[in-house]
Order: C-alpha cells, then structure tokens, then sequence
C-alpha cells in the first residue's frame, strides 16, 4: 500500500485522536480505570497536547500519514534556518512495526541531508524501541532529563 503525506485538516481532529490514544491506551488501561474515565483522561491530555503544540510550535507543518486514503498516523516538523525539529510522529497501533515510522525519518533525515541542517527530537526515556530506531538511522543523545531524551542527527 502507498504511504502518503497530506496537511492536517480540522476535520482530522478525530483520527488524531485515535492516534493519540493509541499510543497511551495501554499505560492508562493499567491503571484499572473504567474504561470511560480512561477515554475522558485521554481526550483530555490529548487536548493538552494539542494546545502545547499550536503555542510552542505555532509554525510547525502538520501532516497526515495515509496508506492509501486512510489516515494511519501523523508527523509534527518545524522547520527553521537552525535545522529541523521532529515535534511528534505517531501511528496507530496496527500499523507500527512494518518499516512505515522508518520510512518517513528517513525522508526526513534526506531532506536536512539536502539542506546540510540537523533534525533534533526529544523521546520519552521509557520509550526504548523508538529510541533504538533512532539511534540506527544516526540520532545521538545530546542530553537527558528523567522524562526525555534530547537526540540530534546531523546531516551527512
């Protein structure tokens, strides 16, 4: 299936949502929460987050991961003359593990390449598979506090 980028639309808000909760439904479902509460906690992050971003990242392009026409994830980059910064990358669950979130860093890895500009991310020091990923296609930790890692890969 082809994986394509669109821009964010405002109508994308639910599927961004989907996204989102499928990258924490596991953590909060182990809290033995019902399962109403847990979507109210999770709607509510999720539009902390949302917020977080549009005020730190007001300039960042939001794109829609699709396979297909499907929305299946979405990529947060702000870019500037200083390098560009992988504000969050997200796909729902079914689709992880199959080469797509490697697919869309390197492209973005080849585009700093072009422009001879870092790409810097922060990872959640817990989140020990995407920082393995990273570190494979040339990321290296430049700092760490006890929730994130700070990770640059200049270009080549």
């Amino acid at each position: 299936m082809e994986i394509s980028l669109r821009p964010f639309r405002p109508e994308d808000q639910e599927v961004l949502f989907a996204i989102y909760a499928s990258t924490r439904r596991e953590e909060v479902a182990a809290w033995g929460w019902p399962a109403a509460q847990q979507d109210a906690f999770l709607r509510m992050q999720f539009k902390a987050q949302q917020g977080g971003y549009a005020a730190t990242y007001p300039d960042a392009e939001h794109q829609i991961v699709c396979a297909g026409a499907q929305p299946i994830g979405r990529i947060l980059v702000e870019r500037a003359s200083g390098g560009l910064h992988l504000v969050d990358i997200a796909l729902l669950a079914e689709h992880r593990g199959q080469g797509i979130g490697t697919m869309l860093l390197r492209r973005l890895t080849e585009e700093s390449d072009r422009q001879r500009v870092p790409v810097r991310l922060q990872v959640q020091t817990t989140n020990v598979g995407a920082r393995r990923l990273y570190e494979r296609l040339g990321f290296r930790a430049t700092g760490e506090n006890q929730i994130y890692c700070e990770m640059e890969r200049p270009p080549v």
